[in-house]
C-alpha cells in the first residue's frame, strides 16, 4: 500500500465535470493498493495517518494531528502510484492489486478513517477518470508505504 498525503487548504475531485468529493483544511490522500495488501496493513496505515502530527502549533512546529484541528480528509484511489519503470519508459502496474481486491481494501481504509474521525470521508470514484484540484498547504507532502 502506498499513500501520498498532501496537507491542503482545500481539495476536490470531479468525475464528468461533477464534483463528487471536496474538503476544506485537511488531507488529500492518494491511495494505491498493492498485491498482497491486507486489512491489517490498511488499518495500521489509517491509524498512522490519523496520528501523524503535520499541522503547526502557535510556534510553527508540527505538533497537531488531523483530529486536533478538526480537519477533513479526501481519499482518491490511484493505482498509478504503484508504477514500475524497471523495464523501460512505459510503466508497468503489475504491483497494483486487481480492482476486485483493491476496491474493497480502499473502502475498508475509508471506513477506518471514518470510524476514527467520526464523520463521513468524501472520496473519488474507484476506477473512474477523475480530475483533482487542490491548494497545497506548506507545501507538505508525505509518502507512506
Amino acid at each position: 500500500m502506498k499513500v501520498v498525503l498532501q496537507r491542503v487548504r482545500s481539495a476536490s475531485v470531479s468525475v464528468n465535470n461533477q464534483v463528487v468529493g471536496e474538503i476544506r483544511r485537511g488531507y488529500l490522500l492518494l491511495v494505491g493498493i498493492a498485491q498482497g495488501d491486507t486489512e491489517e496493513q490498511v488499518k495500521r496505515m489509517a491509524q498512522q495517518i490519523i496520528k501523524a502530527r503535520l499541522f503547526s502549533d502557535a510556534d510553527g512546529k508540527m505538533q497537531s494531528s488531523i483530529v486536533d484541528i478538526s480537519g477533513e480528509i479526501l481519499v482518491v484511489s490511484q493505482f498509478t502510484l504503484l508504477a514500475d519503470f524497471a523495464k523501460g519508459n512505459r510503466p508497468s502496474f503489475h504491483q497494483a492489486a486487481r480492482p476486485e481486491i483493491a476496491q474493497p481494501l480502499c473502502d475498508y481504509f475509508v471506513d477506518q478513517l471514518t470510524q476514527t474521525l467520526g464523520r463521513k470521508i468524501p472520496t473519488g470514484v474507484f476506477g473512474a477518470d477523475m480530475q483533482v484540484e487542490l491548494m497545497n498547504d506548506g507545501p507538505v507532502t508525505i509518502v507512506f508505504e
